[in-house]
């Protein structure tokens, strides 16, 4: 993560950014969703603005049996529809002649030796130098194998000039046990200063600014303990459903494929202590740190704490859809929650005695991803006389999806002879201040990879730490299924007692 001072009146355009050295992307699974709808829009947002080196390539490795120009073509069509960015054809004409195919199988040997004569061929043609990044854009199940075989074809490391980057995708493991396993297994041939376990959602303007907003303005940090902050709230709704993924849902479910790591990575990042530097170790030990203090959830905390839900039929934008129960490769029994919502209590001095509230689902009413800090209400008494009979709580909300931006809600006086109060809002906008910059969300964590700066992947203990908080809800969930689901409507705001977890503290849900 790159952190540059800029003044307000200079737009991001006029911003300098610093080429990557000269190197090759190889994206294992380059047929898949993934790649057209992100990777590759990405990458050519990265070059228009002027990040990608002169000397760069892409090769795309997959079991479907098509040349160079076939994926290319592939590739050309699914930029007409995913190009975040105008589509320039003398810009994506430079791409796409870097751009190169490899048909293999992940387990099969052969197909890492036919890379690795690719690799060379890739190198001389392109200029690329021997540097590599390997984007594992997979199912999880093929994480070790792809590692394992790239190193026997001795691609994982280079001469001392040269480096050898992975991006590893999430899911990262199913539990506790096997992210410790797959942790274990990497760090037997590679170092960690090679693994990238990449979220996308620390790519985001927003959650990136998170740091700065906390760390580099002197209004804000003061109050950013239990003194002044009565709770906070973490949403990450979707209206969509499981789409095309009925399959992998009814392996992961919301609690697996969301807590661990997108709500935990927004949680570490809103209550980490300061780092020292904005150097990746430092940054990841503090927010490691801070998911390590979360208090521990003993069973009965679970049934009391954490709430999990599956949509039913209902409306969304004023649509009709269909249950969970009824999606494509769904069991029509399923017991996977498509809804998570908990209640976690960090236990340091900072936040001992403020909870945070954390929910995330499909099929709810709106589409957002918001972090809501409330603010302790001032005493009363100096309005006693007054016609104000209680005073509006003040929220500090952080906008990460679907509009970036930061938003201050605080009471003024309204206008008129009697002495009442309203709230008003101050709203700070990332496209309105800065201007658009087209973005999937990834250009930031590749062209970091890339520059060899971890700042924004989770480290090996990161990971770990977030498993350990959820593997009692695992543990109780495994042995105590549901009896009510499907327990909400499509485009709700999820199951009643997802509400009633904050009525009982005397709180309510933002949204």
């Amino acid at each position: 993560m790159t952190v540059t001072v800029v003044n307000p009146s200079v737009g991001v355009a006029d911003i300098c950014e610093v080429p990557a050295r000269p190197c090759v992307i190889i994206i294992f699974g380059a047929a898949g969703d993934l790649t057209k709808r992100k990777l590759i829009p990405a990458l050519y947002n990265l070059h228009l603005n002027k990040q990608l080196p002169e000397n760069f390539a892409i090769i795309g490795l997959a079991r479907a049996d098509k040349n160079d120009d076939v994926f290319r073509k592939e590739l050309a069509t699914a930029m007409q529809e995913y190009t975040t960015a105008k589509l320039d054809d003398k810009q994506w004409q430079w791409l796409e002649q870097r751009t190169h195919y490899l048909q293999g199988n992940f387990e099969n040997p052969e197909s890492y030796n036919s890379l690795a004569k690719l690799l060379q061929s890739v190198d001389q043609k392109h200029g690329t130098q021997g540097n590599y990044l390997f984007y594992l854009a997979t199912a999880e199940d093929y994480f070790e194998t792809i590692v394992e075989q790239i190193s026997k074809v001795k691609l994982h490391k280079g001469d001392e000039d040269q480096w050898r980057h992975f991006i590893i995708e999430k899911p990262f493991g199913r539990d506790l046990a096997s992210a410790h396993q797959l942790n274990k297994k990497l760090l037997s041939i590679l170092k960690e200063n090679q693994i990238y376990r990449i979220d996308h959602y620390l790519g985001k303007e927003t959650v990136q600014n998170i740091l700065v907003f906390r760390f580099g303005n002197g209004i804000f940090e003061p109050a950013w303990n239990n003194h002044y902050i009565d709770h906070v709230q973490i949403t990450v709704a979707e209206t969509v459903g499981v789409e095309s993924r009925g399959g992998f849902y009814e392996k992961a479910g919301a609690l697996r494929d969301m807590i661990p790591n997108h709500l935990f990575q927004l949680l570490s990042f809103i209550a980490m202590e300061p780092p020292n530097t904005f150097e990746a170790d430092a940054v990841r030990t503090k927010k490691a740190e801070v998911i390590n203090a979360v208090r521990p959830l003993a069973h009965d905390d679970v049934r009391l704490n954490v709430i999990r839900g599956q949509y039913d039929t209902g409306e969304v934008d004023n649509q009709a859809v269909q249950a969970y129960r009824m999606e494509n490769r769904v069991a029509p029994d399923s017991n996977i929650e498509t809804f998570v919502a908990m209640k976690l209590m960090i236990d340091n001095w900072r936040w001992v005695g403020v909870p945070f509230y954390v929910r995330t689902g499909k099929r709810l009413a709106k589409r957002t991803t918001e972090i809501s800090i409330q603010f302790k209400a001032p005493p009363l008494c100096l309005f006693r006389n007054t016609t104000v009979s209680k005073l509006v709580p003040n929220f500090l909300i952080m906008n990460i999806q679907p509009h970036e931006g930061i938003s201050l809600q605080f009471g003024a006086k309204t206008p008129g002879a009697l002495l009442q109060i309203g709230r008003v809002q101050m709203d700070f906008d990332y496209q309105d201040y800065f201007g658009p910059s087209p973005s999937t969300g990834y250009e930031t964590l590749i062209y970091d990879c890339m520059m060899g700066d971890q700042t924004l992947f989770q480290r090996d203990d990161n990971v770990e730490a977030g498993w350990r908080v959820v593997a009692p809800i695992q543990q109780v969930w495994s042995v105590e299924k549901p009896a009510d689901f499907p327990n909400y409507s499509a485009g709700s705001w999820g199951p009643q007692a997802a509400h009633q977890l904050l009525v009982r503290d005397g709180r309510q849900w933002r949204i």
